[in-house]
C-alpha cells in the first residue's frame, strides 16, 4: 500500500475508552469553548484571544522556574518571541527547544507555558519556547523558516543562554511536531547537524486525511476534529503544490540521516495514524526511533498533567528519552 492511498477497514473501529482523568478534560475544554461562537465563524484575532482564555486554566500552576527571560530573536522574517525557561536544578547542559502546537492558527507560548514549565522542571533542562507568527498572516513555509532561524539564534548564542550547544533538542505539539519535524529536515539538507534529538507529542505529519483514526475520532468528541483540521490547513498553505512538500507532509520526505525520534501517540486522537506511519517510515529509514501509546489519551493530552495521571507519565518518559540521549 502507498501512503497516499486511503487506508480504511469496514468497518473503521469502535473508539476505545478514554482515560477518566481525559474524559473530564475533554469535557471541561468542550464547557468552557461552548461560552464562544466556532472559531472560524469569528474573525481569526477573536478566535484566538477566545482560544486563550479556554486554554488559561491549564497553563497555570505546575513547576516554577529558577528564572524565564524573554527574547527578541531576529529572523529572516522580521522579530520573533522567545522564552526561555531555566529550573531550578539542572541536570542536563543543553536546551530543549519547544514549538507549541494550534494548527500553525492558534494557541501561543502562554498557552503551552505550563507544558514547557513541566519539560523543565522534570528533565531538569533549559527549555526555548518559540512564538512563531502563526496563519494566516505567515503561511507556509514562514513558520517553519522562522523556527529554523531561533534553533540557529539558540545555538550561535549558547554563551549567553548558558547552555551546551552540542546538545540542543527539538519538539512540539500537533503543529508543533510537524514543524520540528520540517526544521531537522531543513538542517539534515544543508549538512547543519545542530539537533541532538526530536520530540513529537502527537502530531500531524501527512496530507492523507483518509485514514482510520481521522474517522473513527474525528467527529469532534475528542478535542481536534476533521473540521478544524481542514480549516488549519486551509489557514497554513497558499498553495496546492505545498500539501505535497515534504517539509508539510513529512510522511512524504526522505527520513534518512534525521537525528534520534521520541513519539507520544494519544490513542483516541485522528492524527493517531499519523503517528503510527511515521514511526514506521523513520524505522525504515533507518533513524533511531522509540514511541509509546497512551491508552485513553485524546489530543493535547500533555495540558492535562493538573488532573491526568496519564499526563505526568508522558512527561517523564520524556525526560528519560532525552537523558538517554544525552
Amino acid at each position: 500500500m502507498h501512503f497516499e492511498d486511503p487506508a480504511f477497514t469496514i468497518p473503521t473501529g469502535t473508539p476505545a475508552p478514554l482515560d477518566p482523568q481525559i474524559a473530564e478534560f475533554l469535557r471541561r475544554m468542550a464547557a468552557d469553548a461552548s461560552q464562544y461562537p466556532r472559531r472560524d465563524t469569528l474573525s481569526i484575532e477573536q478566535g484566538r484571544a477566545n482560544a486563550e482564555k479556554v486554554r488559561l486554566p491549564w497553563a497555570q500552576g505546575g513547576p516554577q522556574m529558577a528564572r524565564t527571560v524573554e527574547h527578541q530573536v531576529a529572523t529572516r522574517h522580521g522579530p520573533v518571541r522567545v522564552r526561555v525557561y531555566y529550573p531550578a536544578q539542572r541536570r542536563l547542559p543543553g536546551a530543549f527547544m519547544y514549538i507549541h502546537g494550534g494548527g500553525f492558527v492558534l494557541f501561543s507560548i502562554d498557552t503551552h507555558d505550563r507544558v514547557m514549565r513541566e519539560y523543565a522542571e522534570r528533565a531538569g533542562v533549559v527549555v526555548v519556547g518559540v512564538d512563531y507568527t502563526r496563519a494566516p498572516e505567515a503561511k507556509f513555509p514562514q513558520p517553519l523558516e522562522e523556527c529554523v532561524d531561533v534553533l540557529r539564534w539558540v545555538a550561535a548564542s549558547a554563551g549567553e543562554l548558558d547552555i551546551d550547544a552540542g546538545q540542543i533538542f527539538v519538539g512540539g505539539d500537533s503543529a508543533g511536531a510537524n514543524l520540528s519535524m520540517g526544521t531537522a529536515l531543513t538542517l539534515r539538507d544543508e549538512g547543519v547537524p545542530l539537533i541532538k534529538g526530536l520530540v513529537l507529542n502527537y502530531g500531524g505529519f501527512g496530507s492523507n486525511l483518509f485514514r482510520n483514526s481521522v474517522v473513527r475520532y474525528g467527529a469532534g468528541e475528542y478535542g481536534l476534529s476533521l473540521h478544524m483540521m481542514i480549516w488549519f490547513r486551509g489557514m497554513h498553505i497558499r498553495h496546492g503544490k505545498d500539501f505535497f512538500d515534504p517539509r508539510v507532509d513529512i510522511l512524504r520526505a526522505d527520513l534518512k540521516g534525521l537525528p534520534p525520534a521520541w513519539l507520544v501517540v494519544t490513542e483516541c486522537d485522528p492524527l493517531h495514524d499519523d503517528s503510527i506511519e511515521l514511526e514506521r517510515k523513520l524505522r525504515d529509514a533507518g533513524v533511531d526511533v522509540a514511541s509509546k501509546v497512551y491508552p485513553g489519551t485524546a489530543h493535547s493530552f500533555l495540558e492535562a498533567v493538573s488532573i491526568a495521571a496519564v499526563a505526568g507519565e508522558a512527561f517523564d518518559d520524556t525526560a528519560r528519552w532525552l537523558h538517554a540521549k544525552a
